[in-house]
């Protein structure tokens, strides 16, 4: 069994809480350890429990697995090693427990979606650990609460890194047991905030290291080290708006001339690990957009290395953006050698298929393209800002429509945690397209590298 590192006071303070709590929420920075000790509380209490079923959730169940079973091998599977099997209970996952008060039976379940809150009916649970809780569905929240109302000893336990003070999970969940506990010291409600200096297992030297790859101007920053229920406003991108000059590159850092039959040509000096292009339709006041961004490294290093665009336009002209394609497709192969993937907005299934058309007519690769995998608008700034801050992701310089497109970027006011969607200056148009050539490939990103 994997021993964690020791927890600090603060996290000790609300272990011990916990036990006469029947609410319990762990909410603060990244590596703040909140996934580690709410395990670690959630399987003691486990070990004599008197009722038989129990339940991990997640925003999916392969983030239940991975935040509560694994927990960076400090999970429920390390604390009962030998001791636990995974399995099936009434056909859903499920992992069988030892313990000195019988076998348990805890259910894995996914709970972002709207109608997950039905995989969890027809049970009565003793306890349940739902991690990442603000980014489930309101409906799989309060199934849960409703769920463990009949348990012998019920335990309720969330952990979440922070929203902006006017999300839901505060207004519909938070504030009201906020309130409950102020009227009743006895109610049951816990809740402790931690950080990354929470966490010993970061030695100083690398709490130093982490805290230099972030810009302590930004909203991520207040969020991902200072734990804060920050609003995001303004400009995303500050610094790189107001000088992009230290995340650019020219080609002469990643091309060397050489000789070849008597003529000097240019040759990459690192082959890249892909070249992705990203492609955003336009029509009805947009422009068409394609972005090339090149991979080195694995996912380590990016490249935004080439742009092209069709003007604005009232309608969308489909011949025109297959026409297009095909001469930018032919640039990036004669320049980078390859076109690995091209995704363009899963959306627009006809042009995308248009493109796969287009492509076979002219000779060129067509089964590597197709619609880009969304995920979360409000995931896409944090990604960009930690590869910009860190110097993994730079730009072109000649890539100068792009480059004005970020330093434009700005959040919603009706919607803090997204960009603005007015499309000023088209700089959408460009954000969409550059997000493609990522989006595919984000979970194999290691963004705090």
């Amino acid at each position: 069994m994997n021993i964690p590192a020791p927890f600090s006071n603060r996290q000790k303070e609300y272990m011990y809480r916990c036990f006469s709590s029947w609410f319990n929420v762990a909410e603060g920075g990244k590596r703040g350890g909140k996934n580690v000790l709410q395990t670690m509380v959630f399987c003691m209490m486990l070990e004599k429990h008197k009722d038989r079923i129990h339940l991990i959730g997640g925003v999916s169940s392969a983030t239940a697995m991975l935040n509560i079973m694994d927990c960076d091998g400090y999970g429920l599977l390390n604390y009962f090693e030998g001791r636990c099997r995974k399995g099936k209970y009434n056909n859903r996952e499920c992992v069988y427990v030892s313990t000195p008060a019988g076998e348990k039976v805890v259910l894995i379940s996914g709970g972002g979606k709207d109608g997950d809150e039905k995989l969890i009916k027809g049970n009565t649970y003793g306890m349940a650990y739902i991690t990442e809780a603000n980014e489930c569905h309101q409906k799989f929240l309060k199934e849960v609460f409703d769920r463990t109302m009949s348990s012998s000893d019920r335990k309720v336990f969330h952990d979440l890194n922070p929203k902006e003070e006017e999300h839901w999970y505060y207004d519909e969940i938070l504030w009201f047991h906020e309130r409950q506990q102020d009227a009743d010291e006895e109610y049951g409600y816990n809740y402790g905030h931690f950080t990354i200096a929470d966490n010993f297992s970061v030695s100083d030297a690398k709490l130093r290291k982490i805290l230099s790859t972030y810009d302590k101007s930004t909203v991520w920053y207040r969020r991902d080290i200072r734990g804060e229920r920050a609003v995001a406003e303004g400009i995303i991108f500050r610094k790189f708006a107001d000088n992009n000059d230290p995340y650019l590159y020219d080609d002469d850092e990643i091309f060397e001339k050489v000789k070849k039959n008597g003529q000097e040509k240019l040759q990459l000096k690192v082959r890249p690990s892909k070249v992705v292009m990203g492609i955003d339709f336009g029509g009805n006041g947009s422009m068409t957009t394609y972005v090339c961004t090149l991979y080195f490294h694995g996912y380590h290093d990016f490249r935004a290395a080439e742009e092209h665009n069709i003007p604005l336009a009232k309608d969308i002209d489909t011949d025109r953006i297959c026409r297009e394609f095909v001469w930018f497709y032919k640039k990036l192969i004669e320049k980078y050698g390859r076109v690995d993937f091209i995704f363009g907005d899963s959306a627009a299934t006809t042009l995308i298929n248009s493109l796969i058309s287009a492509a076979r007519k002219a000779g060129l690769p067509w089964r590597n393209i197709g619609g880009c995998r969304k995920n979360e608008l409000t995931e896409r700034p944090r990604m960009m800002e930690r590869l910009l801050s860190t110097g993994r992701m730079k730009i072109n310089r000649i890539c100068e429509r792009l480059r004005k497109a970020l330093g434009k970027l700005k959040w919603d006011e009706d919607h803090p945690n997204i960009p603005e969607d007015k499309n000023i200056g088209n700089c959408n148009d460009w954000w969409d397209a550059f997000c493609y050539t990522i989006l595919d490939f984000v979970e194999f990103i290691d963004l705090d590298r």
